[in-house]
């Protein structure tokens, strides 16, 4: 499909929004003789636009039980903010334009402990659950800051401590807390177009794609212990690998001998208050997605935020320990993040599973694929949160103008 531009000559990748929102809906309950979606191919555009709100619809997944207690509640305070006006590479923008020029899908705005803003497009109502994509990575590096506080994990403890099996891996001699970092040294191809990819491999692997290729791991499990490669020390630098938080989750499982869903619900999801219950996508060993694969309504995922904009706390229980909140915000090392990542985030940092904004403001991100962003800056008691089905796989221009974004509306409600 021919490229077209969108502000400025940024280039939409596989298709425009126009033709993204113009196209029907894949089951329509009137017409059930319409096209069938892939059982591969599913998590791309455009398909996405149904299915990340449907991914139960899809493949196998596992239940993030909401637990027994009461919901944690959300006052409201609406504001207008749709005309609040920004700037970003040259142009003029409003918030609302940035919303619909940017396939959003769910806009939560929380600030001083309250909702401000809270819209839903692309037919996403408010119990809908949407997939995280890597913003599931920071939920997960939360349940470790758990397990740590209560001595059931040791980040400084070597991976084969929990994991023996990977002393045949180039995982042997790296560390928890590298995992956690991402600067093991194993070699991961992360692309998501290269034929035979390791990230192509890991797709088959996690059970979105049927398995047709025979030489491919038919797990997770399989896919990391092939990965028998190392570039670099473990430590020496940050390098992007979905797979670590994979590794970090068999390292979860295996402290406490529970699977990762029910750990998440437990320790993390049940605890906070959320409304809803969340799932995983699992894989056909039933290993939940560490990486990517949990889903969940816009308000729990605003839940999530707020409980860290309050120091880990939800109503008057400690869920995250404010230690680890802490470590995560401030000891970050930006020395070691290099290349591209600084495109979107000039003096950034990652740790603990967190995308840190800079070692000033210490904002936290936790981000995904096509769109998925929780900006939190607990100095300003805000966090701003954007469910979306962008084209692209990955867009700098895009995610920068969401942090323009971010910034633009925090700004407006703080002056």
């Amino acid at each position: 499909m021919a490229h077209r531009a969108l502000r400025g000559g940024r280039c939409m990748g596989i298709t425009t929004l126009t033709d993204l929102f113009q196209r029907p809906p894949y089951r329509d309950p009137l017409h059930p003789g319409g096209p069938l979606l892939p059982r591969s191919g599913w998590s791309r555009a455009p398909m996405h636009r149904w299915t990340f709100q449907h991914i139960r619809e899809m493949t196998p997944t596992a239940q993030v039980w909401r637990g027994p207690g009461p919901v944690m509640p959300m006052r409201e305070n609406l504001q207008v903010l749709d005309t609040v006006a920004f700037s970003f590479d040259g142009h003029d923008l409003s918030f609302e334009s940035f919303l619909t020029d940017n396939a959003t899908d769910g806009m939560l705005v929380l600030h001083r402990g309250a909702i401000v803003y809270e819209r839903y497009f692309n037919d996403m109502k408010p119990h809908s659950q949407h997939l995280s994509m890597s913003m599931a990575k920071s939920m997960v590096g939360m349940v470790a800051g758990i397990l740590t506080d209560r001595s059931v994990l040791d980040p400084k403890a070597p991976v084969t401590q929990y994991l023996p099996e990977l002393a045949r891996t180039a995982y042997s001699g790296a560390t928890v807390q590298h995992v956690l970092d991402m600067t093991t040294g194993v070699v991961f191809d992360e692309s998501y177009t290269t034929p035979g990819s390791h990230m192509v491999k890991l797709g088959y692997a996690c059970g979105w794609r049927v398995n047709d290729q025979p030489d491919y791991p038919r797990t997770m499990w399989e896919l990391i212990l092939t990965l028998t490669e190392q570039h670099r020390p473990h430590g020496a630098l940050f390098q992007y690998r979905s797979i670590e938080t994979d590794v970090l989750g068999f390292i979860l499982e295996r402290a406490t001998a529970t699977s990762l869903s029910e750990l998440v619900s437990r320790e993390l999801w049940a605890p906070m208050g959320a409304q809803d219950d969340g799932y995983f996508t699992v894989d056909h060993g039933g290993f939940a997605l560490a990486d990517g694969g949990f889903c969940a309504s816009l308000r729990d995922y605003g839940r999530f935020a707020q409980m860290i904009i309050n120091g880990g706390r939800s109503s008057d229980r400690q869920v995250i320990p404010k230690a680890w909140i802490d470590d995560t915000r401030n000891n970050g090392n930006t020395e070691l993040f290099q290349g591209f990542f600084r495109e979107t985030l000039p003096e950034g940092a990652y740790h603990n599973k967190w995308w840190i904004e800079d070692p000033k403001g210490r904002a936290m991100l936790a981000r995904g694929i096509f769109g998925q962003l929780i900006y939190i800056d607990p100095e300003s008691e805000f966090a701003f949160v954007k469910l979306s089905t962008w084209p692209e796989v990955t867009s700098v221009p895009r995610a920068r103008e969401a942090v323009a974004a971010a910034h633009a509306i925090r700004d407006a409600l703080t002056r």
